[in-house]
């Protein structure tokens, strides 16, 4: 299964999500789908529940959310992390893209991936 994605409130960047959406990707953001303003394990969880990646700029919170849900034995669809301001637009797209091309839905579950990784 092809990964779907969901932009946290930190990268719901209009022109992001109509370059991703223009390349065929399935993806939707916060703020549109009305999950504006909710707490990050909320975000994962609904993300996840919509089996959707989430993708982030908050790495400290996703990571902790992250380590405390593999602990707790719980399960997640997967978290995409990278540096805010460090990516142009067509970068992320790009690097969003690479990873997408190579990894799978499933490969991505319970999994941390940084789009610093992704050159």
């Amino acid at each position: 299964m092809t990964i779907r994605l969901y932009l946290d409130e930190d990268t719901s960047d209009a022109d992001l999500l109509e370059a991703l959406r223009i390349r065929g990707m399935d993806v939707i953001a916060a703020a549109p789908s009305g999950r504006g303003g909710l707490h990050d394990d909320d975000q994962l969880r609904w993300a996840t529940e919509q089996q959707r990646v989430l993708y982030s700029f908050n790495r400290g919170d996703f990571c902790r959310i992250h380590s405390a849900m593999m602990r707790a034995g719980e399960s997640h669809a997967g978290i995409i992390l990278a540096v805010q301001q460090r990516y142009s637009v067509g970068e992320q797209m790009r690097r969003l893209l690479r990873l997408i091309d190579t990894l799978t839905a499933e490969e991505m579950r319970n999994r941390i991936e940084f789009l610093s990784a992704w050159v």
